[in-house]
């Protein structure tokens, strides 16, 4: 998996918003989001939705990526 980048606690609470509502599906959520926010010539909204899709891939996963401390 890709190295993970957390902006800030704004990208936590949007994940976990979309997870909360949308299940297994949030990640498809958060890249429709972004999709929409590229057509709109939103750039910093688009790296914000393709942010919280990364994270929301690994927060659903189970396997441990990196070291553990």
């Amino acid at each position: 998996m890709v190295p993970l980048f957390i902006a800030d606690r704004d990208a936590l609470a949007d994940a976990t918003l979309l997870l909360d509502d949308f299940g297994p599906r949030a990640g498809e959520e958060a890249r429709a989001r972004a999709d929409r926010a590229r057509a709109s010539d939103n750039v910093l909204r688009f790296c914000h939705w393709r942010q919280i899709e990364r994270l929301v891939g690994h927060l659903v996963d189970p396997d441990v990526v990196g070291t553990v401390h």
